[in-house]
């Protein structure tokens, strides 16, 4: 079978969270898949890692050519195909009407639609895969809706299993080719919304590590008493209760230094509390940083601590026990599928301060010989887990089956009829 021609869609992409996407386009490169890479934004943000200027490099952005870009490929679709265009704006409307969205957006991602469809034509593109989903996964839908390629998406969560009636998720897996969860977890959020007659084509591909990120010399862990907790400042990643935890091992006369590796809408919340605790000499927030310097905060640190109340299974954890640092994080979504309390880590109830401070206060004195077998034990269960090759290699067949038959020259027959 000729190389697999696919699209990838993304909101923003690249960006410093979305490094998993990064190790996912181009371990199916290095299977030979030929992946276009298509967002909406992020073309002028700064960005600190060297493979992400790379790949804003390789990427197409839907927005970078303003509202004229859109309204000219809208008015192309009807013209050229008006059954079909008519018949995708209802599809919008449709989900529109009982989203958190008022409709004029629903209206906006069918331009934008229109505009990847025509750039995924030119290039040949056979399947389009959307990561996130909630308007990623719309566009690709009403591309699909407008006479496009198949199309599937990847769901993470949160976001998506706080409001799933609200983004039309089941209109979206049941017009998919595929849909892939990254969790057990998710995939069992996934299929209360759909049928089961549709649950085989919901299957699980986990986020994976490159060898590079952890293919470093084994470093036992800091004698300092330091704790790093690396995530987007924001509500779903339980900073806030971290202060509050912290706050407790200080009026304790704990020994401690908490890092901050991250920025994100809170982060002046963040600060006026750290002021506020008194905690500015023991609490620093480092802001955006690339791939190697999370490496180097995890390596220098005892472990990682990451109080979540809501999450989808965060890559961090992944990066952490792959460094061979114990893991202290919260019993919520797929968490609990990778970590073994005891034996890799600690887990809490996810909002329990009093729980939380204690194990923060026992990984602060675990000795350092039980310290170093936890993180050999987290990092032989993580390499088995997450490898990228492995896990891509498990969508690069996925996207094999999906692909249209093709045509003697090469294109598939749905783009020559198209």
């Amino acid at each position: 079978m000729n190389a697999p021609h696919v699209a990838y869609f993304i909101n923003q992409y690249p960006k410093v969270s979305h490094s998993f996407i990064r190790r996912e386009i181009l371990a199916l490169e290095r299977q030979g898949v030929i992946v276009e890479r298509f967002a909406l934004r992020g073309w002028a943000d700064p960005l600190v890692d060297p493979e992400d200027i790379e790949e804003r490099r390789r990427t197409r952005y839907l927005l970078q050519g303003g509202v004229t870009g859109l309204v000219g490929a809208a008015m192309a679709a009807f013209c050229g195909a008006p059954l079909r265009f008519l018949a995708a704006c209802r599809l919008a409307v449709g989900v529109g009407r009982h989203a958190d969205r008022p409709l004029p957006y629903h209206l906006i991602y069918l331009a934008e639609a229109c505009l990847l469809l025509r750039w995924m034509r030119r290039l040949g593109v056979q399947h389009v895969h959307a990561h996130f989903g909630t308007n990623p996964a719309e566009v690709v839908m009403l591309a699909r809706a407008l006479g496009g390629p198949p199309y599937s998406f990847t769901v993470h969560g949160p976001e998506e299993f706080d409001k799933p009636q609200f983004i039309g998720l089941g209109e979206k897996i049941r017009r998919a080719a595929f849909v892939v969860a990254i969790s057990d977890f998710g995939r069992s959020q996934l299929y209360r919304w759909v049928d089961r007659d549709y649950w085989p084509r919901i299957k699980v591909v986990h986020c994976g590590l490159e060898t590079a990120f952890h293919a470093v010399a084994a470093a036992a862990p800091s004698a300092a008493p330091r704790l790093v907790c690396v995530g987007r400042l924001c509500e779903q990643k339980g900073q806030l209760l971290l202060l509050e935890a912290a706050r407790r091992l200080a009026d304790r006369g704990t020994a401690f230094e908490l890092v901050l590796a991250g920025d994100g809408e809170m982060r002046a919340q963040i600060e006026a509390l750290i002021a506020a605790y008194g905690l500015a000499g023991k609490v620093r927030i480092t802001g955006w940083i690339g791939s190697a310097e999370v490496r180097d905060e995890l390596l220098q640190a005892r472990g990682l601590v990451l109080p979540s109340f809501a999450e989808g299974l965060p890559v961090v954890i992944m990066e952490a026990m792959a460094l061979r640092r114990p893991v202290l994080t919260t019993y919520v979504a797929g968490i609990p599928e990778l970590v073994l309390p005891g034996a890799c880590g600690w887990l809490v109830p996810a909002g329990d301060v009093a729980a939380l401070a204690d194990a923060m206060a026992a990984l602060l004195a675990c000795p350092a010989d039980i310290l170093a077998a936890m993180g050999e034990a987290a990092h032989a269960r993580v390499l088995q887990r997450h490898d990228i090759d492995k896990e891509a290699g498990k969508l690069n067949a996925l996207l094999r089956e999906s692909l249209p038959l093709s045509s003697p020259t090469g294109r598939s027959v749905a783009h020559v009829l198209s």
